[in-house]
């Protein structure tokens, strides 16, 4: 969900009240939250791709800090600026990328538009239970024998569905996480948000369900508690309107 805009009534509430109005709740408030159309993400990078070719450098830099918050990378910018340049113009460019620069800093660059710097864990491979989820995520195998343990990786804004760990006796799943931001829900329950370090314990017979917070890349490692008879039932999609009532 786009974050409520104030920056109109801040900075021109008393000069021009109906712009900072038109900009605060009509601009950012109707048409940035049109989220079934495009995403918040989808529209910064298009935002960000007409204040460059306008020239318009310090909206421009507003937008570069929105876009990071949408989810949009350091790689990811730089590649579109990029491109625009051939378009656009060069010199618009080298204007541009110290602004990146500013807004991103050091951050590292990304691999097949992952952040590469998440962890000391692997991505690993598209998730297979993708069908499963909103959005992108990743899982990696750390262990198959003993005890069954995956990082799995959520895009901002990715989650999996409501669900439920099944056992005669015994079962459930443990979460540890380990990057970012993130969310668990019980059913019936308030949402949890989650950082590195925090562990929660999933008994057998609860329906939940996990992933990342809107801003943030979120990592966990998924720990399957042995059991008798074990299996996970799938259940309905975590809604838009649930989800984005989450800060």
């Amino acid at each position: 969900m786009a974050k409520k805009q104030t920056a109109g009534r801040d900075i021109l509430g008393k000069l021009a009240p109906k712009f900072a109005e038109l900009n605060d709740d009509v601009l950012f408030g109707e048409v940035w939250s049109r989220e079934k159309e495009l995403s918040p993400r989808d529209r910064s990078l298009i935002t960000i791709s007409a204040l460059f070719s306008a020239g318009l450098y310090p909206q421009l830099k507003s937008h570069l800090i929105i876009g990071k918050e949408h989810g949009l990378t350091k790689s990811e910018v730089i590649e579109a600026i990029t491109q625009l340049a051939f378009y656009c113009g060069w010199p618009k460019a080298w204007s541009t990328f110290p602004l990146i620069q500013e807004v991103y800093g050091d951050e590292e660059s990304t691999v097949d538009g992952v952040p590469s710097n998440l962890s000391v864990f692997p991505v690993g491979e598209l998730n297979s239970f993708g069908k499963y989820f909103i959005g992108k995520s990743y899982l990696a195998p750390l262990s198959t024998s003993q005890l069954p343990i995956f990082n799995v990786t959520f895009e901002p804004g990715c989650r999996n569905n409501w669900h439920i760990h099944h056992a005669k006796s015994g079962g459930g799943q443990l979460l540890i996480c380990v990057s970012g931001r993130g969310w668990y829900q019980e059913s019936g329950k308030e949402a949890q948000e989650l950082h590195p370090g925090d562990v929660v314990n999933i008994p057998a017979g609860v329906k939940h369900w996990h992933g990342a917070a809107k801003d943030s890349w979120f990592q966990h490692l998924a720990i399957e508690v042995p059991g008798d008879d074990t299996k996970t039932e799938w259940c309905e999609q975590v809604s838009n309107e649930e989800y984005n009532k989450l800060e």
